[in-house]
């Protein structure tokens, strides 16, 4: 087979295998998944009651045709809470026994949408990967919901860091709502019962959506020191896209703090690629934090120097009883006063002028407009003159003009003028008198304070969901509030982590989301047939046509190499010596010419001999050659 068809089929191979390549990584990786469910710590319930003592009383079962082995059923096991924590909700009791609904109304509202009186249920998500996995939904659309729950004991802000975790799931998706979480504030007058918008609150977190805004809020409430008075301090808008976390309908872990994890890829403990919580550490003493999603940082900075408005305000401020005066000069270029308009200068000139050098074309018809009445149109018989005034038929461009170069009266074209200058103005110059932009003078800020540790809030000792949504069914799980690092990381993986590898195993292949693509948006099918079909398109165009390789002449061989080639002459006399009978009767070689060939090989030998002596002695005479010279 030739070498091009060859070629072709390789490249051709290899193009195919690029192509198919993402399907096979996607294959492993679902693999993969099924690997990560093994090694999570699941109950596997195989539905199999009953089966082998089927088989012992029917004494035909060897006749029966063999049963395809029922499909494992993954049931959900809720976390379990390990080492230190100050509250954890999983809601596998599937009750509402710690938590309390409140019977207020919203200040400032309508009468008919003041109450608290959305609904809450505990139950299973719509569509479960995890059989018997239960949460908190808010069931009701445009309501005002508030539910709260006790703290083991009140949170206090000193050496260790804050951790708050917690899990939701916009099952319908989200128009315009939110799903974040406030932290109470210990108070002697604290009533779960009246828990409302204006209820005291020492952290807000989580997420929040309405039209195109996302928004993933961090918000904490710092004491003036002089004042005595709270301020809310809102961390800076997240710079990722915080978008597929509201629409593709998955359960999302929102943590508030740091992780170890430097990579989205690297994981803490378990196999490579695995879902695993990795040490979250919240707000720090350090005054650091860190806001995460599905443990990956999506925000993160200082109290101090990374919240709106700063936790501490500016030492100095601007006077508000100092004025600008009127000769303060802020101009710092004006026109000079010394120059001088020239006399020549008119600006009376025109911009354009007529074209003197412009010609009527041949042919102008002047005497004829360019556009006429129609002489096809006719008066409406409904018209009235008396009302509609004289009717007159509707312009249409004149056909007489449609041959000749224009029609009506010619005018001459207009070009710049080349003498026009406009208005003349005066050059401008710096301005000596030039004072700068006028600022009022600094002093002292009468309200500053200096809190070099805003990390130290206030106690908190309820956690509460206080919301408007005009989406419900919104899922919550899995609250978790601690200090300790390692009962985050337990608490992450035993609840979200395997949620995570359940749904990851459910997702259809890269085929099938490729062909679930195309059948929303048809347009698809061409960019997947261009993507495979092109280029093995191009490869056979490339490989597999192109001219023929002609035969080449001697001469042509001859001129590819250095060698030595035979004479041409003497290829021919070979010829005819080797073919003495040919042409008629065989003549006879002519004497005289055999001569002159032999006579002129013999002075081309003589020439040759010369130049390599010549050749020789320079070289023997030449200082830089003192070895013997090779042939």
């Amino acid at each position: 087979m030739d070498r091009r068809v060859w070629l072709c089929i390789v490249m051709a191979t290899g193009v195919l295998c690029l192509s198919l390549a993402p399907i096979c990584r996607a294959a492993d990786l679902d693999e993969d998944d099924m690997d990560v469910e093994d090694d999570m710590d699941m109950d596997m319930d195989m539905d199999m009651v009953g089966a082998d003592e089927e088989l012992e009383e029917d004494p035909h079962h060897d006749d029966a045709p063999p049963k395809a082995p029922p499909t494992p059923k993954v049931t959900y096991k809720a976390p379990e809470p390990k080492g230190e924590h100050f509250f954890a909700e999983s809601f596998h009791r599937g009750t509402l026994d710690t938590w309390v609904l409140s019977s207020a109304k919203k200040d400032d509202t309508d009468e008919d949408i003041a109450k608290y009186d959305g609904k809450w249920e505990v139950e299973e998500m719509k569509d479960s990967k995890l059989p018997g996995d239960k949460g908190l939904v808010l069931k009701s659309r445009a309501k005002h919901h508030a539910i709260s729950a006790q703290l083991l004991r009140p949170f206090t802000f000193d050496t260790q860091p804050l951790i708050v975790q917690y899990e939701v799931n916009f099952q319908s998706g989200i128009d315009c709502g939110g799903a974040y979480v406030k932290l109470l504030t210990q108070t002697p007058d604290l009533d779960l019962d009246q828990f409302v918008d204006k209820t005291a609150y020492t952290i807000m977190f989580g997420p929040d959506k309405c039209g195109e805004d996302y928004k993933l809020h961090f918000i904490f409430r710092h004491k003036n020191l002089i004042t005595g008075e709270y301020e809310e301090k809102h961390a800076k808008k997240p710079d990722a896209d915080l978008r597929t976390y509201y629409t593709d309908k998955k359960t999302h872990l929102y943590t508030l703090g740091e992780t170890h994890t430097p990579t989205p890829t690297r994981t803490c403990s378990g196999r490579a690629g695995v879902a695993h919580s990795c040490a979250p550490a919240v707000v720090n003493p350090d005054n650091s934090f860190e806001v995460l999603v599905d443990q990956m940082v999506v925000n993160s900075g200082n109290l101090l120097t990374d919240m709106s408005p700063p936790v501490n305000p500016p030492a100095e401020i601007e006077d508000p009883d100092d004025h600008k005066p009127e000769d303060w000069d802020e101009r710092p270029k004006i026109q000079d006063p010394d120059a001088v308009k020239p006399e020549d200068w008119d600006e009376d000139a025109p911009a354009q002028i007529p074209d003197e050098n412009a010609v009527k074309p041949d042919g102008w018809l002047d005497d004829e407009p360019e556009y006429i009445g129609d002489p096809d149109a006719a008066k409406p018989e409904d018209w009235d003159e008396d009302m509609d005034g004289e009717w007159e038929a509707p312009q249409i461009p004149n056909p007489a003009c449609e041959a000749a170069p224009g029609c009506g009266a010619w005018k001459r074209p207009t070009i710049d003028n080349p003498d026009y200058k406009g208005k003349w103005k005066a050059p401008m110059i710096d301005n000596p008198s030039y004072q700068g932009v006028w600022k009022p003078r600094k002093i002292p800020n009468p309200a500053f304070f200096e809190d070099l540790h805003p990390f130290r809030m206030s106690p908190f000792s309820a956690v509460g969901l206080e919301l408007w949504s005009m989406t419900s069914d919104i899922f919550f799980d899995n609250f978790f509030i601690t200090n300790d690092r390692n009962a985050a990381e337990h608490w992450a993986t035993d609840g979200w982590g395997l949620k995570k590898a359940a749904e990851g195993a459910a997702e259809p292949g890269l085929v099938a989301q490729m062909l679930n693509a195309a059948e929303e948006r048809p347009w698809l099918w061409v960019v997947y047939v261009l993507t495979v079909a092109l280029p093995l398109i191009l490869v056979i165009v490339f490989c597999c046509t192109g001219k023929k390789k002609s035969e080449a002449t001697p001469a042509a061989e001859y001129k590819k190499t250095d060698q030595a080639q035979p004479d041409v002459k003497e290829e021919e006399e070979a010829e005819d010596k080797s073919s003495p009978g040919e042409e008629g009767s065989g003549s006879e070689e002519n004497p005289a010419e055999k001569e002159e060939v032999e006579a002129e090989k013999e002075e081309e030998q003589e020439e040759a001999t010369v130049d390599e002596k010549l050749e020789d002695d320079v070289l023997r005479r030449s200082p830089r050659n003192r070895k013997v010279r090779k042939d």
